[in-house]
Order: C-alpha cells, then structure tokens, then sequence
C-alpha cells in the first residue's frame, strides 16, 4: 500500500532518525518500517494510529489534591469539637451562676459569641465534607480518565507493532535484494520474512539504508566502516546508495570518505 506519507510526530520517528547512522541500533523491523515510510509506503493502520494518538492528546487529567481537602475537613471538624467544649462550659457557668443568682450577663454574652462562633464552625465543616466529596468524585474521574490513557496508550503500541510488521514485510522482498550488494553477505540468509533473517545485523543495517531513500547523508561508524573495508573496496557511498556525511575508516582504507 502507498500514497501520503505516514504521519509523523514524537511516536513515529522520521526514518533519517532510524537510519541515519551506521549502525542504527536498532531491530530489523524498525529499520525496514522506517526505510519502507521513506519510500512513501503506509500501513493499513495508519488511520487508526492517528484517531488513537488524538484521543490520547485530547485527554486532560487534573491533579486532585485529596490530602489538602481532608486536611480541611480534619480542621473544620477540629474547630467545631472545641467550640463544642466552650459552648458546653459556657452554658455550665451560665447555669451555675443563675443557681446562686449572680449576674450572667457577661457570660450569657460569651455563651451567645461562642455559639456564633460553633455556627459558623459547623457551616464550615460541612462546606469543608461537600467540597472533599467533590474533590474524591473529581479524583475517580480522574483516575479513570488515566486508565483510559493507559489503555489507549497500549492498543497505540499494539498497532505501531502491526504497523512495523505489516510495512516490513512489505519491503522484505526489497531488501533482499540490496543485500545482495552488500559485501560480505548472502541474500540467502534473509529467509523469506524478518523473523527469518540470520545474517549479521550491519549488514542489514547497510541493506536497510540501501533501498531507503533519505534526504539526508548518513554518518558510517567506525565499526561500520571497518566492517565494509575489510570486505570490499567499494566506496561506502557505492554500497548504501547514498551519501555519506562522515565515514570515520580505518586508516588505510582505498575507498573515498
């Protein structure tokens, strides 16, 4: 399948980002999805990968901050507690007072201001329950808005996996046959999938960069390069069918950096 490009973004590298050092350092799968997409080719779930990746940026998860509301319940209902005990207390001297008829009216005073005061408490500690109530709702959603992202997150792995196979599978074929100018190694050793391949990973490497087509120079590694001119005298541009940005040779070398 080919036309437009795959869409590229922080989870589907540009293939001179896969392939534009020698060795890439990673899987043959990787290296002939990215060389595929270079070459225009989309996966069949590329779709699916967009709408996954778009959900999965449209989801927004707050920070509840649980501790900080019970804390303000725990302080409220604190409050309230002692306000309790001074009403009490007041209500006593009020009491004990009018049983030896002295005067109350200083403490009927403080009994009226600390029973303000216990109202007010009370206001506060149910305000302080509604709002943590609100706040563990907030939390659920919370949470399961995360085990959404999860979820999402994985069947996006899964399919970015699908992607990889279906695309390297597509461009095995190919890489056969750049394997067959890579020196040093025979396409017999591909098999006939990526699963098969059992030849040495730089030369894959080398074969996936082959029948890639990048805009920019690829940068050869030492080893890369030794393992080239050890085995042939072509130059490295000649192999990998493109151009090379620094090949660091072994000195010696008969072929052009």
């Amino acid at each position: 399948m080919t036309g437009a490009p795959e869409p590229r973004g922080r989870s589907v590298p540009a293939p001179a980002t896969v392939l534009g050092r020698v060795p890439t350092g990673t899987s043959l799968r990787r290296e002939l999805a990215a060389a595929a997409r270079s070459r225009g080719h989309t996966s069949s779930v590329r779709d699916e990968c967009r709408r996954l990746r778009e959900e999965i940026a449209a989801i927004e998860v707050d920070h509840i901050d649980l501790a900080a509301a019970r804390q303000r319940v725990a302080a409220a209902s604190g409050e309230e507690e002692r306000l309790k005990e001074r009403v009490a207390a007041l209500r006593g001297d009020v009491r004990a007072r009018r049983a030896v008829e002295a005067e109350t009216e200083e403490a009927l005073a403080d009994l009226t201001a600390a029973a303000a005061e216990l109202s007010n408490a009370q206001t506060e500690r149910i305000a302080a329950e509604q709002a943590f109530e609100r706040a563990r709702e907030r939390a659920a959603a919370a949470r399961d808005e995360r085990e959404r992202r999860l979820e999402l997150r994985d069947r996006l792995r899964n399919r970015r996996r699908d992607a990889r196979r279906e695309l390297a599978a597509g461009v095995y074929p190919t890489f056969r046959d750049a394997l067959a100018a890579v020196p040093g190694v025979s396409p017999t050793t591909a098999g006939s999938e990526p699963s098969e391949y059992d030849g040495p990973p730089l030369a894959a490497s080398i074969a996936a960069v082959r029948l890639a087509d990048l805009d920019a120079p690829v940068t050869l590694g030492v080893g890369a390069a030794h393992w080239l001119a050890v085995r042939g005298s072509r130059a490295p541009e000649a192999v990998l069918e493109t151009p090379v940005a620094r090949s660091d040779a072994v000195p010696g070398a008969q072929h052009d950096s």
